[in-house]
C-alpha cells in the first residue's frame, strides 16, 4: 500500500524536504506471524517519487532506478542569497571567494551545518549534538573553540559571517545583514 504524505504546511525547510517523499507501508496485523512462527514486522520505506515502491521490493529487482534517482537530484542548490562561502559535500570541500579552505573534519562539518542553515540561530548543544553526533559532556567551549578556528581560517573579509548570538549560539550570514 502506498500512502504520501501530507503536503506541508508553507514554509520550513524541513517541509520542502518532505515534499519530495512517498511513505510506503504494508499494513502488519497485531500478532501476525512469518512460515516459521517468527513476529512478523512491519517496515516504513521512503521511495523518491516517479519510482513503484512494488518493482524496488520485487525479489531479483534492479537497484538501478532507485540509483538513477538518487543521482538525479542533481547538486545542492547554494545558499539563499548567494554569499562567499561555497560547500560541496560530496567532494568535501569548502571554498571562500573560489578558494579552497584547509579545514579538519569537524571545522568542515561544522561550517556546512551552519552554511545549509542560513540565518538560524544554533545553540552550542544544538551543533554537537547534530556536527559531533553525541551529547555534550563539560562546557560549551568545545564550539567556541572550532568556531574561532573556522573565523581566522575565513579570513578577515569574512571572518563576521559566523555571528555570535550572545547566550544562544551561532548563526551564519552568507550576505552583508
Amino acid at each position: 500500500m502506498t500512502h504520501s504524505l501530507p503536503a506541508p504546511a508553507a514554509g520550513g525547510e524541513a517541509a520542502g524536504a518532505v515534499r519530495h517523499l512517498r511513505l510506503v507501508r504494508e499494513p502488519v496485523r497485531h500478532g501476525e506471524r512469518t512460515a516459521d512462527g517468527k513476529p512478523l514486522v512491519g517496515y516504513v520505506v521512503l521511495v523518491p517519487p516517479g519510482l513503484d515502491p512494488a518493482d524496488l521490493l520485487a525479489e531479483g529487482a534492479d537497484a538501478a532506478p532507485l540509483q538513477r534517482a538518487a543521482y538525479s537530484a542533481g547538486p545542492p542548490d547554494p545558499p539563499p542569497g548567494g554569499g562567499p562561502v561555497r560547500i560541496d559535500v560530496e567532494r568535501r570541500v569548502a571554498e571562500v571567494d573560489g578558494q579552497p579552505m584547509d579545514l579538519t573534519f569537524l571545522e568542515f562539518e561544522l561550517l556546512a551545518h551552519l552554511v545549509a542553515h542560513p540565518r538560524r540561530v544554533h545553540s552550542r548543544e544544538s551543533l554537537v549534538t547534530t556536527v559531533w553526533g553525541y551529547s555534550h559532556v563539560g562546557d560549551g567551549r568545545t564550539v567556541d573553540v572550532h568556531v574561532a578556528r573556522l573565523r581566522r581560517k575565513l579570513g578577515a573579509a569574512h571572518r563576521h559571517r559566523i555571528v555570535t548570538v550572545r547566550r544562544m549560539g551561532y548563526k551564519y550570514e552568507p550576505i552583508e545583514p
